[in-house]
């Protein structure tokens, strides 16, 4: 890169247009061998998670072998981990290593290509406003910038993603998204039984899981980690998350056992295994039984990091509230009034990551 470009590189205007405008990303940031992180990422002291000095807690998120769906103990460990933490990893749960391997080598493929072709899916230029590349998590809200990029696939149709989804990436990850699906419907299955819901239904199947997205997720080396984050604390808004992430780790939960408030909890990579998070909309529909828990990824001074989750996620048009079921089977008190989910979307993205604030939009 010249040296006039890395001289400049600080100013706002030249950064916004090098990074976003022209589509080169944190990654064009990372391949220019910075020394010192542009202040536009550096965060506050207080959303910034040094190694040294954050607390680390002993304990780990649960790990659940799917081998056997039947087995009660795999339900309620499953249902379990729902309410105590809000996540946990499986394996074993159906999807082939190589569908896992071919989609993350997809991720690489797509980051790799030049900017200029990755800017065809930008704001501006994409042909659908089902595909979005884009970096950081809401520029036009954030005071601090997150190092990350990002390709935001919505799920339409398999006709849809085959016109307008990238090549680089496209097979690959129609692959997954169809390999998944029983394992998603699998998890809804039990987690409902946890709430009373004996079956699900047409209507229910529609509003738990009617819309998905899938975002494939870049995290470049980074000068000055200790100074950023790769993703802000935050819940998710979708019903559930279902997360690959390479070898490299970074992902941490806030402890969900602990009397600690400030207690987080690093979520190893293991081979083969695949994340499950509870997402706003199923914590909103348990009335607070099941929980979406606060969660944030580190920047890496020495490798690049990619992760892979699948949003399952209500339509847009859908109202969500407490089921009837939760609030009939005990008669206790709605937490969580009924909301658009599309307007609880909104407000989620209107603003920077902010922990779990978003879930107050939806409470009395």
């Amino acid at each position: 890169m010249t040296p006039s470009l890395s001289q400049t590189i600080t100013d706002p205007s030249d950064l916004t247009d090098f990074v976003i405008n022209k589509g080169n990303g944190v990654k064009g940031l990372s391949q220019m061998g910075l020394k010192s992180l542009p202040k536009q990422y550096i965060q506050p002291v207080a959303e910034r998670m040094s190694m040294n000095i954050a607390k680390m807690s002993e304990e780990s998120i649960p790990i659940i072998d799917m081998s056997n769906w039947e087995d009660p103990k795999v339900t309620e460990s499953i249902c379990n981990a729902a309410e105590k933490w809000g996540f946990f990893q499986i394996l074993n749960h159906g999807v082939p290593i190589e569908v896992l391997e071919h989609v993350k080598e997809a991720t690489h493929k797509f980051f790799e290509l030049p900017a200029e072709e990755k800017c065809k899916f930008s704001k501006e230029y994409s042909p659908s406003n089902n595909v979005r590349f884009g970096t950081s998590f809401s520029p036009e809200a954030e005071k601090a910038l997150e190092w990350k990029d990002w390709l935001s696939l919505f799920y339409v149709s398999e006709d849809e993603a085959s016109a307008h989804w990238p090549p680089a990436c496209k097979a690959e990850v129609l692959e997954y998204m169809k390999r998944t699906d029983i394992l998603i419907k699998r998890l809804l299955e039990i987690l409902m039984k946890g709430l009373n819901v004996t079956e699900i239904d047409k209507t229910n199947e529609a509003l738990l899981m009617g819309s998905k997205r899938i975002n494939l997720n870049y995290y470049p080396v980074c000068p000055n980690p200790e100074l950023t984050v790769g993703v802000g604390r935050h819940s998710d808004v979708s019903t559930l998350t279902v997360l690959l992430q390479d070898y490299i780790g970074g992902l941490y939960v806030r402890a969900g056992t602990t009397t600690d408030e400030d207690s987080w909890v690093h979520v190893p990579p293991l081979e083969g295994s695949l994340v499950i998070n509870i997402g706003d909309a199923l914590q909103i529909m348990s009335n607070g039984k099941y929980k979406s828990v606060e969660h944030r990824v580190v920047a890496n001074g020495s490798k690049t990091r990619i992760s892979v989750p699948i949003f399952v996620n209500p339509r847009p048009s859908d109202v969500i509230g407490p089921l009837p079921e939760v609030l009939g089977s005990s008669g206790e008190k709605a937490l969580y009034k009924q909301v658009l989910y599309s307007d609880y979307v909104k407000h989620f993205f209107r603003k920077a990551h902010d922990g779990k604030s978003t879930v107050d939009f939806a409470k009395f």
